[in-house]
């Protein structure tokens, strides 16, 4: 069996809580919680779950544009979540992002031609060779190169996305993180976005990190899903056994909400309401973290942490005591 690509194990953040008026530090918030999972080559995971699960916290300390509290980040080998700033700039052109507003990861002060040149004048290249470059980019996310001189604002929505796809595209990166990178755009938009997403991966071999929380997007797009709640991953696994026989019943809630394309079937499925919001992560529940909100849970759940073992045939691993089969 080949390596993985990129190997995370047991990854944390933890940031500092808000002080209170008298000025005591408050409760350290623990946005990612042990995050362990793997990345082939050419592969393509998804992590998906509500909103502050921390699966955005989790693709950004992948490219270390934030630094892990502890965990271990191994790229091709090569160990780099303790690595200083000066170390990591070798790595970097390997490893890029694509982030879910293009118009605020966009400088708007800059011209397209700078914005994607960027990445590869840090790496040392030549003026007339970025350019060069850019334009190769430009014609290759389906845009105009002769375009290159305009201004983020002067094109829409979609098409400053593939500005963004070719700025993460301009070192030749091996895996890219694209954290919600059509969850801003309109429906349409988004699957030509998709599409040429999915093009560059055949094209150019690479691995992605598919952040999304539209589980319909991620069963199109990926080939193992990764479900994360309250910092935790609670189930991984191929994405036909995911979907077809999800084993946690959170993961059985959120497919309950995709919408499916047949009236019928539509109607006739069981739809699973979940009560309350998520707990802070300031505050955790004991036990599992799902346990509040969870209609199968019992006392076991209310006190013991479940870990990630194999639940059914395939491999799929989920963080539950009694979990689907």
């Amino acid at each position: 069996m080949t390596e993985p690509l990129l190997t995370v194990r047991d990854l944390v953040k933890t940031f500092p809580g808000r002080r209170s008026r008298t000025g005591q530090p408050g409760a350290p918030i623990r946005a990612v919680d042990g995050v362990s999972f793997d990345v082939g080559a050419g592969e393509t995971l998804g992590l998906v779950g509500e909103s502050g699960c921390g699966k955005s916290t989790t693709g950004r300390m992948v490219v270390r544009l934030i630094d892990p509290t502890s965990g271990t980040v191994n790229f091709d080998g090569t160990e780099i979540g303790g690595l200083t700033q000066a170390q990591l700039r070798p790595h970097r052109r390997h490893l890029q992002m694509v982030f879910q507003d293009p118009y605020s990861s966009l400088n708007p002060r800059q011209t397209v031609a700078r914005i994607i040149s960027e990445p590869l004048l840090v790496q040392g290249s030549s003026a007339a060779d970025a350019r060069k470059r850019a334009s190769e980019l430009m014609e290759l996310v389906g845009l105009i190169p002769e375009h290159l001189d305009r201004y983020p604002h002067e094109f829409s929505g979609g098409q400053a996305q593939r500005i963004g796809i070719a700025r993460s595209l301009a070192t030749s990166p091996r895996l890219v993180v694209a954290d919600e990178p059509v969850s801003a755009l309109d429906v349409s938009i988004q699957a030509q976005v998709v599409n040429l997403m999915e093009r560059l991966q055949d094209e150019l071999g690479l691995a992605y990190i598919f952040i999304a929380h539209d589980l319909s997007v991620v069963k199109r797009v990926c080939d193992r899903v990764a479900v994360m709640y309250l910092g935790r991953i609670v189930e991984i696994g191929e994405k036909h056994q995911v979907y077809s026989n999800p084993a946690h019943p959170y993961t059985k809630a959120l497919l309950s909400a995709v919408p499916l394309p047949d009236p019928a079937a539509e109607r006739a499925r069981e739809r699973i309401v979940l009560l309350g919001d998520p707990p802070s992560p300031a505050a955790p529940p004991p036990g599992c973290s799902f346990h509040p909100r969870c209609p199968k849970a019992q006392e076991i759940c209310r006190t013991e942490r479940p870990l990630l073992r194999i639940a059914g045939p395939g491999g799929r691993e989920a963080a539950c005591h009694f979990p689907e089969n």
